[in-house]
């Protein structure tokens, strides 16, 4: 392995494994990257499920962006805590959690938090909710233009559920909320073509929003997949999130996208149990496991190997050159997923200038931080 390499520490021993590692100049590098394709920072609402950490959003407010989505409580918690100007909870909020959205809009005052409704039922629970308490609730319709996972379906319909929530007196309907992640083709204009034929009812939407005498709605749209188109329409505002790290199932995926790998996993080899076998120390509780073996890690500066299985603390290798290799030899790999892999850490090793200089923890992986 060259020393030259970007990601091998130059203390790499005093790391235990399996570790996550994080390269903040190629964070800063990905922040960059985002915000000339944005034009500006304006334009984003960069999703934190991706990281969780606070350090990372800090970075962003640095360079200017004000405003950010979130997956769970504990996300726009985060949120909260490292003062950002807004967060939408981008996720459909039943149950407790409407209780514990109104004590994050008392516990941080200078956060603007918003959530998602899209059917009448979860309206009127924000509604009453936001009543009893003497708070105006704002909200964003969640559209299901193609994904299929939530929102409310591009039909007849759409425009008189956006009309009834707009006359709720708590609530504040900001805009729409369109995620479309499954447009995933290699191809750019393959998938921009895809993304365009789908929006086309978003922006029938939106005139009919305006012709009946309603503001103009802010539009808040795709993730890191159809950044590179959204970014294209005049007006939205792009909420990528995976692109802050990177990894290589998108990285091959997504060859138009000029972000870079800013976390990798580093790992050993723990035993070598049969003649052409290794055994690493990345288990199913270290890397991202919901993708078939071969998606699942890619090693740097490594080909000589084939995927045999994977169990909660083990992953089995073949390798071709098996005498040449040693236990306690260290790996360094690119998740094929970044985000499932993170929320399996609870701190990640801080690289600057080639060593590993602490750790910042992952806050967010908790389903409640305080609230």
């Amino acid at each position: 392995m060259s020393s030259n390499n970007w990601y091998q520490l130059s203390n790499e021993n005093q790391v235990d494994s399996p570790s996550l590692l994080v390269y903040p100049e190629r964070i800063a590098q990905n922040i960059q990257h985002m915000l000339d394709l944005a034009g500006s920072a304006s334009r984003l609402m960069p999703h934190v499920k991706t990281y969780k950490m606070q350090e990372v959003i800090e970075m962003m407010l640095q360079a200017g962006i004000r405003q950010f989505k979130a997956a769970t409580i504990a996300e726009a918690e985060l949120c909260g805590m490292a003062g950002v100007d807004q967060v939408l909870v981008a996720h459909q909020l039943v149950g407790p959690k409407l209780e514990r959205l109104i004590k994050l809009i008392h516990a941080y005052p200078t956060t603007r938090f918003c959530s998602l409704i899209d059917n009448l039922d979860s309206a009127q629970w924000h509604q009453d909710w936001y009543a009893h308490y003497g708070l105006v609730g704002q909200v964003w319709i969640d559209v299901n233009n193609a994904m299929d996972r939530s929102g409310h379906p591009m039909d007849g319909e759409l425009l008189g559920f956006y009309q009834a929530a707009s006359k709720m007196p708590n609530l504040k309907v900001r805009g729409l909320h369109v995620y479309d992640g499954g447009f995933r083709q290699t191809d750019f204009e393959a998938r921009k073509k895809a993304s365009d034929a789908a929006f086309e009812g978003v922006f029938a939407l939106i005139d009919q929003i305006e012709k009946a005498g309603l503001p103009k709605p802010e539009v808040v749209a795709g993730g890191s997949p159809a950044f590179t188109v959204h970014r294209l329409r005049k007006g939205i505002i792009c909420s990528p999130g995976t692109c802050l790290i990177w990894d290589y199932g998108y990285g091959d995926g997504l060859p138009d996208q000029p972000f870079v790998w800013a976390g990798l996993v580093l790992t050993r080899i723990i035993s070598k149990p049969k003649t052409g076998y290794i055994t690493l120390d990345l288990g199913h509780k270290a890397i991202a496991s919901e993708n078939p073996i071969d998606k699942r890690v890619r090693f740097l500066d490594r080909s000589d190997y084939k995927f045999i299985s994977q169990s909660e603390e083990h992953l089995v290798l073949e390798v071709s050159d098996w005498e040449k290799h040693k236990v306690g030899e260290i790996w360094y790999g690119v998740p094929y997923h970044i985000c499932p892999t993170i929320n399996l850490y609870e701190e990640a090793v801080l690289v600057e200038n080639k060593r590993a200089l602490g750790n910042w923890q992952v806050i967010a992986r908790k389903r409640k931080i305080s609230i």
